[in-house]
């Protein structure tokens, strides 16, 4: 198949064709991402500062927060621009960038909430052994592995959908760049293509799920063992998680864990994993967690010390 390539730019459809919603949702998405930004940014500055980062579980949790920042960065910002602009239009080289660190640091996403999983399950279940099971050097590697996975899952969409021709139309029926979107609007037949782009984001996504329900069912069958603080605190870490994982999870599951179709709802399930998710993350783990909170309160009082002694 020669491929035929008359389009150098793609045109956004939006999430509305009203404009005072969209100048409402301008506002209210520019809010969000300016949350994102300040609430994770506060995390990775208190696991660094507060010195949690010796710890793994605060050392993945600093690195989940960047990467939440830059994969909202992808698309929030231009989203933002589109929502008051006439013309919502991006280059074809654009849209495959877009399209390419959406997949890159959502696939980083789910690898890290894994490794955060499995981290959970050493801690409670074989506490005795976990600083030398979790040391720095194979968290380093984890990290590594968590990267790598990222990319190549990221590289695999990519090269599948720029090796389609394209030749009309152009317009997209979303806010960015996404893989069933952009293949509805190749000129080839994209069967076997949508195919392989459902099993690779499948399989990472239902992998990743089996390897997370595996944890936590252990997790809790070993907290019945354990005296009553115990399950306390050992539940409250878990809870942030988990409510994490549910939250990311679900949209993601109904976005890319089906045969290569589109429905209306896409849009707005997608705003929820790419926009509320992040924002959320912070907020989550802040609020039901007891070391990272004392951690910001010590901050604040170091802050507040430099001032008194500045003045």
């Amino acid at each position: 198949m020669e491929k035929i390539n008359n389009i150098t730019e793609f045109i956004f459809l939006g999430l509305s064709q009203n404009p005072v919603a969209e100048e409402v949702c301008s506002v209210v998405f520019s809010f969000f991402y300016t949350i994102i930004l300040l609430g994770n940014l506060l995390i990775i500055l208190t696991v660094y500062v507060g010195d949690l980062h010796k710890s793994p579980m605060y050392f993945f949790l600093s690195y989940l927060s960047f990467v939440d920042i830059c994969y909202s960065s992808f698309i929030a910002p231009k989203m933002i621009v589109d929502l008051l602009a006439k013309r919502k239009t991006i280059s074809y080289v654009g849209c495959m960038f877009q399209l390419f660190g959406a997949h890159f640091f959502g696939g980083t996403e789910i690898f890290i909430l894994t490794v955060m999983a499995y981290d959970r399950y050493v801690a409670i279940c074989k506490p005795l052994h976990y600083m030398a099971i979790m040391d720095r050097d194979r968290c380093t590697k984890m990290l590594l592995g968590i990267w790598v996975g990222g990319f190549l899952h990221s590289a695999v969409q990519v090269a599948l959908v720029v090796q389609l021709p394209f030749c009309g139309p152009r317009e997209i029926d979303h806010y960015f760049c996404d893989v069933h979107p952009v293949l509805k609007l190749a000129c080839a037949d994209t069967y076997l293509v949508g195919a392989v782009v459902t099993a690779n984001s499948g399989t990472i996504a239902l992998g990743s799920f089996v390897i997370l329900l595996i944890s936590y069912t252990i997790i809790l069958v070993s907290l019945r063992k354990q005296s009553a603080e115990g399950r306390r605190k050992a539940l409250s870490t878990c809870g942030s998680h988990v409510a994490v994982v549910i939250i990311f999870y679900g949209p993601c599951t109904f976005m890319y864990m089906r045969p290569d179709t589109t429905f209306k709802e896409d849009k707005m399930v997608a705003v929820f994993y790419t926009i509320i998710t992040p924002m959320l993350n912070p907020l989550i783990y802040t609020l039901r967690n007891a070391e990272v909170k004392n951690a910001m309160k010590k901050l604040w009082d170091r802050k507040v010390f430099w001032e008194a002694n500045g003045k």
